[in-house]
């Protein structure tokens, strides 16, 4: 904007200029020229009476030698006998058309310009010539030419001057107000701009600042019901637990009460993520590869149990991804639990983590996690539903999945594994240096 404001203001200034500084400059050299005419005028007129006053050829030179001013031009008379005193004669014609119409007038020649001046004389014309060479007709109009361009540019510069910094006090309000933006958008609530500039950009940024606050209260408010609702699951776990300490054999007793402790640690990770700050987490990073390792050796007990084999090729070594740990782990659940919920026990599945191929060289390094499963797969009508809260839990799950690889500048994709079964390929992105 800074720069479209300068050249507009450039542009104008420049047709501006140009359309009185070329009229000018031509009035100048038209002045010019009119001023040096009228010295070789002058200079035959002062000459004519004494061609008049019948003068002895002698007197005539004298007066041509003394009287006239070199500076008017070279000066010529052609008597009425054909004799020629003072230069040469430059333009015979024109002095021959000068005693035919007796008139006076001026007609340009090669080196200048040739003022013709007849004088009657004794019943018949003497012509007086006079001519004006370019270097005085153009006299000073350089100078003026070089002075006109001279102050068009520094009227233009200043004009560019003032317009770039009016122009900033526009462009420094508005980079405020998009940088105060791109915070809000990257989850820092607490950014605030200070309104400056232009009154409508003041008023753009008092309507972002009441913005940034409404949206921090409306999320506070929904965090805050979240973790209430989740507080109000602790009742009926308190029960559960209650029942699985009642329960007389020891092997299932230890069984639901494992199930209820991993119930107690999930709810306990709603709460903490529903009152979790939003800033927290942004700028956060992970071990991709690490967390996978784990969340599989955790899922694998479900799956010896339901007759299942899982296949892993995780990258070895660190797989630094952009989110934090516990988000990393509701998706890797919700992939894992999927598959274990959603396909016939005894189907296999695996689990790959490589390094993602990057479309351009400006995409930053990414990891690609595929899981592939030998189940029935994706029903043709309803792929496009999942990964969308609240189309049943298989939607819930994926949508997880899919904003926590959205989160790192990821994707997720859906498609069939090469077993006839599902294949999901999830993306996620490295923290930026």
């Amino acid at each position: 904007m800074r720069r479209r404001l300068v050249l507009g203001a450039a542009a104008i200034t420049t047709t501006i200029v140009l359309a009185f500084a070329i009229p000018l400059g031509l009035l100048i050299q038209s002045v010019a020229n009119d001023r040096a005419l009228t010295t070789g005028e002058r200079a035959a007129q002062v000459l004519a009476p004494v061609l008049a006053s019948d003068t002895d050829l002698a007197t005539i030179e004298q007066v041509v030698r003394t009287v006239i001013d070199p500076a008017a031009g070279a000066v010529s008379v052609v008597q009425a006998d054909g004799n020629v005193l003072g230069a040469p004669v430059v333009d015979p014609d024109a002095v021959a058309l000068a005693k035919r119409d007796h008139q006076q007038f001026s007609t340009p020649v090669d080196g200048g310009r040739l003022v013709v001046v007849p004088v009657p004389v004794k019943g018949d014309t003497d012509v007086i010539t006079v001519l004006v060479p370019n270097e005085v007709l153009e006299k000073g109009v350089r100078q003026a030419w070089l002075l006109l361009a001279g102050l068009s540019i520094a009227l233009v510069l200043a004009a560019v001057v003032v317009a770039d910094r009016l122009a900033r006090t526009i462009v420094v309000p508005v980079r405020d107000l998009a940088a105060t933006a791109e915070r809000l958008g990257q989850g820092d609530l607490q950014a605030r701009v200070e309104p400056s500039g232009p009154p409508e950009v003041v008023e753009v940024g008092h309507v972002l600042n009441r913005l940034a606050g409404r949206i921090a209260e409306l999320l506070a408010a929904e965090r805050e019901l979240v973790a209430d609702l989740s507080h109000r699951l602790r009742t009926p776990i308190t029960a559960l637990r209650l029942d699985a300490d009642g329960l007389h054999d020891p092997a299932e007793r230890e069984r639901v009460t494992i199930d209820v402790d991993e119930l107690v640690r999930a709810v306990d990770r709603l709460i903490d993520e529903a009152r979790r700050p939003v800033r927290e987490g942004v700028g956060s990073s992970c071990d991709l590869a690490e967390l996978t390792r784990d969340r599989v050796r955790f899922w694998e007990v479900l799956a010896e149990e339901q007759g299942r084999t899982i296949t892993t090729d995780i990258h070895v070594g660190p797989c630094e991804v952009a989110a934090t740990d516990g988000d990393v782990e509701a998706a890797l659940d919700a992939l894992l639990g999927n598959v274990l919920s959603h396909t016939p026990e005894g189907t296999d599945f695996r689990v790959e983590l490589t390094l993602a191929p990057m479309k351009r060289a400006t995409d930053g390094r990414a990891w690609l996690l595929v899981l592939d499963d030998d189940g029935p797969g994706f029903p043709a009508d309803g792929m496009i539903a999942r990964g969308s809260s609240g189309a049943g839990s298989t939607g819930l799950g994926l949508d997880i999945v899919r904003r926590t690889a959205e989160h790192t500048r990821g994707s997720m994709q859906l498609r069939s594994s090469a077993s006839g079964g599902a294949r999901i390929e999830v993306t996620f992105g490295a923290p930026t240096p």
